[in-house]
């Protein structure tokens, strides 16, 4: 197996950042230290289309006192190669990224979790498709996203019916080279999640398992070391945070003008992005947290999973990987 270090090559970064945007403000509207001087600042920050720059903006929480440098990924899992490449200072994942940042000594640390819904976490099959159960896919070729939500809930499907990644033609593929060979006809199945659900369907597809009731909803945030290490910016990070908690608890008071501007943002029909983010509330609220013992619990079964699975060679333990920092910062955030 390919040493899973080459995930956070520098090179692999800088192909896969899309866009960049800046934004700056003298009007700050969230706590920071009075000490802190934000005046050569700039917090870059990995996010995905329709992200947090989009949530603040909609929420009235991007007046920064600091610069921001937004920088557009397709998944969490390269938002971690940029952090750890020294390109990006904070940005958000879900909790099995940093697992495979562990092996190959990534610069990463967690400084907060997430709550959230997983109602678009899916395994997609061709319109035409007999099949009923994962063994009817024994030796076909299935796609996901390796290091991802994908990766983890198709072994944990697997896992339920008595099968492994070993008993399918398992490939990995980004969301792009997925919906790809999906469309071609390659794909016998594809473990995705987000909109591109939405796309495949246009053509047919039909959801073949959902993945609402294996994730455990939580997601992570995550920052360079040496951004943490830098008072001014660490001040600045705490501030952001405080940011998009606001930010968070306005979407969920706001989902109808929400829904509208996202839909737009990222070209998927009002209607569908409407339903997701109503089905979403209704399962599970997104909250911005400190750290906590619970999470860390999650994300080390997660680890573990994958050890079974032969995923990552050795046993992990994803302690190390969390920093109490901003513990203080979110807590009294209001």
């Amino acid at each position: 197996m390919r040493s899973l270090s080459v995930m956070f090559a520098l090179g692999s970064f800088l192909g896969l950042a899309i866009a960049t945007t800046t934004s700056n403000s003298q009007n700050a509207t969230a706590a920071r230290p009075i000490a802190a001087n934000f005046s050569n600042v700039t917090l870059r920050i990995g996010k995905q289309k329709g992200g947090w720059d989009l949530q603040l903006k909609l929420a009235g929480q991007d007046k920064f006192p600091y610069k921001v440098e937004y920088k557009e990924f397709t998944g969490g899992n390269f938002i971690l190669q940029g952090i750890n490449a020294g390109a990006l200072d904070l940005g958000g994942a879900s909790e099995i990224p940093p697992i495979f940042a562990i092996e190959s000594k990534a610069a990463i640390k967690i400084i907060a979790s997430r709550t959230g819904p997983t109602v678009g976490q899916v395994v997609l099959v061709p319109k035409n498709s007999t099949a009923k159960k994962f063994a009817d896919l024994k030796g076909k070729t299935i796609s996901y996203v390796r290091a991802t939500t994908a990766h983890y809930f198709l072994i944990k499907m697997l896992e339920q019916e008595g099968l492994t990644l070993k008993d399918v033609n398992a490939k990995p593929l980004t969301i792009p080279d997925g919906l790809s060979a999906f469309r071609r006809g390659d794909l016998s199945a594809w473990a995705t999640y987000g909109y591109a659900i939405h796309q495949a369907r246009k053509d047919g597809a039909k959801v073949f398992r959902s993945a609402k009731n294996i994730l455990s909803g939580n997601f992570v945030i995550a920052a360079a070391p040496s951004a943490i290490a830098d008072p001014d910016k660490k001040a600045a990070i705490a501030d952001f945070l405080c940011r998009v908690k606001k930010a968070q608890n306005w979407q969920e008071s706001n989902i109808d003008k929400w829904s509208k501007t996202y839909a737009q943002s990222i070209g998927v029909d009002e209607k569908i992005v409407l339903e997701d983010a109503k089905e979403g509330v209704k399962q599970r609220r997104s909250q911005l947290l400190p750290i906590s013992q619970k999470a860390i619990a999650s994300q080390q079964d997660v680890a573990d999973t994958f050890y079974r699975a032969g995923v990552i060679p050795s046993k992990v333990d994803v302690k190390p990987l969390w920093d109490a920092s901003f513990t203080n910062a979110i807590n009294q955030c209001k």
